[in-house]
């Protein structure tokens, strides 16, 4: 079996960030979700998204997937504008991106083995040993293989949720989404998740997008870095402070509107009402 630290990244295209919003806004009827959003994630770094319930965090996300039209301003994937696309259009940015929801979604009827080749299969892929090979890889990056024949209904929540991040990753996205990926989880699970998403940083240098409600996923993701060597977490030091700062950074939505946005040091330091209410 091919050694899962070793799957290959997604193409890079260096000039461009992956990821850019220009003065993006939204409504519903008459209430207003978004207003001038602009930000960019430089590629391989992740953006932190925060905010209250209602602040327009996954409405975000479903911009950025082209599931929603913004009423104004572009939607920079890769320096292309899919604000104006049509569904033929977005199928080829879709398919740069993975995305992991709360609940996982896996398809309950189907095995894991089923479940994280079915990305592959929906991109026409016939040949059942290169599907079984690609399968065994990301469920050996996600520390799985042993339940690749299990049915979801055998696997806890924490191992569903890697399954969905596997069936995320099985076409090599280029950006990765996760909407709250550790809601619901006891913290030893969510500390495997979390490691998980600064694995895709650090070795894959996959851009990515997170929405949490937990400040302790933003606060470790900013603080550690994942070792390939050594397969696992550790904490950020002198030499790879500057390292971690480009490689997370935090965005917070109030009131429509990008509140913050700044590195790990600038939030912890915000004496703002708003903002201590998510790092005390």
């Amino acid at each position: 079996m091919a050694d899962p630290s070793h799957i290959p990244p997604a193409a890079e295209s260096p000039a461009r960030p992956p990821i850019e919003l220009r003065d993006v806004s939204l409504g519903f009827d008459e209430k207003r979700v978004l207003e001038d959003i602009s930000f960019e994630v430089p590629r391989g770094a992740t953006a932190v998204l925060l905010g209250v319930s209602g602040a327009g965090k996954s409405v975000l996300l479903k911009l950025i997937l082209g599931l929603l039209k913004p009423d104004s301003g572009e939607i920079l994937i890769e320096g292309d504008n899919i604000a104006p696309m049509n569904e033929t259009s977005l199928y080829a940015f879709r398919r740069r991106m993975g995305i992991v929801f709360q609940e996982g979604a896996l398809f309950d009827s189907l095995s894991v083995y089923e479940n994280v080749s079915y990305r592959l299969r929906e991109e026409g892929e016939r040949d059942e040993e290169k599907i079984e090979d690609r399968v065994r890889q990301v469920l050996g990056f996600v520390e799985l293989e042993e339940a690749i024949h299990k049915m979801p209904s055998e696997l806890s929540g924490g191992m569903r949720r890697r399954v969905a991040i596997a069936r995320a990753i099985i076409s090599q996205p280029s950006i990765m989404l996760y909407d709250s990926p550790t809601a619901g989880l006891d913290p030893v699970t969510a500390h495997t998740i979390n490691a998980l998403m600064a694995k895709m940083r650090d070795v894959q240098h996959v851009t990515s997008i997170v929405v949490t409600h937990r400040i302790q996923d933003a606060l470790l993701l900013s603080g550690f870095i994942y070792s390939a060597a050594e397969q696992g977490l550790h904490p950020v030091t002198a030499n790879g402070a500057s390292q971690a700062a480009e490689a997370t950074q935090f965005l917070v939505l109030k009131d429509t509107g990008l509140y913050f946005r700044g590195n790990r040091q600038e939030i912890l330091a915000a004496r703002d009402p708003y903002l201590h209410g998510f790092v005390k």
